[in-house]
């Protein structure tokens, strides 16, 4: 599988870390672990939301941390720590967020849960 965008989990800016994520056209991927290792990942097109966080330490490093809130059953908020350049891959993922929604022509109400496009309850 080729990957559009790959990291790992930074300390002090550098990616000494057994948490690695990646980013293919339809999916974020997050792997934990170096004996047992525990794989998540979310369709691009379930991302909600996207938020991003930079202490004083992770900004003198370049890193920061990224929130996704999602609408997948099984695990709907992913944290990726210490991410290399936040912002420039929050834009990233952005555009194929939308990309991915605009593919699959996603209405109002799919992206909204159970509300209709008019915003009444099915």
């Amino acid at each position: 599988m080729e990957y559009l965008w790959k990291d790992r989990k930074r300390f002090l800016g550098m990616p000494l870390s057994f948490t690695r994520y990646a980013l293919s056209e339809d999916r974020l991927f997050l792997s934990v672990g170096f004996f047992s290792i525990k794989d998540e990942e979310i369709l691009l097109y379930r991302i909600r939301d996207i938020n991003t966080s930079r202490s004083l330490w992770q900004r003198l490093f370049g890193v920061g941390t990224m929130n996704i809130q999602s609408s997948d059953k099984t695990h709907p908020t992913l944290e990726l720590k210490s991410v290399k350049d936040p912002m420039r891959v929050k834009e990233t993922l952005h555009d194929l967020v939308e990309e991915m929604k605009a593919k699959r022509r996603m209405r109002f109400g799919e992206i909204m849960g159970r509300l209709s496009p008019v915003g009444y309850k099915r």
